[in-house]
């Protein structure tokens, strides 16, 4: 009797560990899509971003003003070589006070993947 009370809790604990990681991965996946390219893509083009805007934060506290990514990249602030991810293109809109860097997915219809990625001067990102 006390081997299968035994046997019946590893069982209880494997299901139990199952179904938590199961939940997490599926969290892990974009809301509503199970395609791990796109979630990999996301990720990716967040980096980017992230990139791009402290670039700019540090071109602000060097030169007192935002700039497009052409002169981020031939000032040195930024040093990735790319316009693109995969299927995401990035872009730089700039004024004097603001800016807002965007990745815009340009590939084939894809219900599970982020239309346009974006981030601002506050490090918010916003996703459509």
């Amino acid at each position: 009797m006390g081997r299968l009370f035994g046997f019946v809790m590893v069982l209880a604990v494997v299901g139990g560990g199952s179904y938590v990681y199961m939940r997490d991965a599926r969290n892990a996946t974009l809301e509503g899509g199970a395609n791990p390219v796109a979630t990999v893509d996301s990720v990716g083009v967040k980096r980017d971003l992230m990139s791009i805007a402290r670039a700019e934060r540090v071109h602000m506290g060097l030169y007192g003003r935002y700039a497009p990514m052409a002169e981020l990249r031939s000032s040195g602030d930024l040093t990735m070589d790319r316009d693109t991810r995969g299927p995401y293109t990035y872009s730089v809109e700039v004024s004097s006070t603001t800016f807002r860097a965007t990745a815009t997915y340009s590939g084939a219809p894809d219900a599970t993947s982020y239309k346009a990625i974006s981030v601002d001067q506050s490090m918010t990102f916003t996703t459509q």
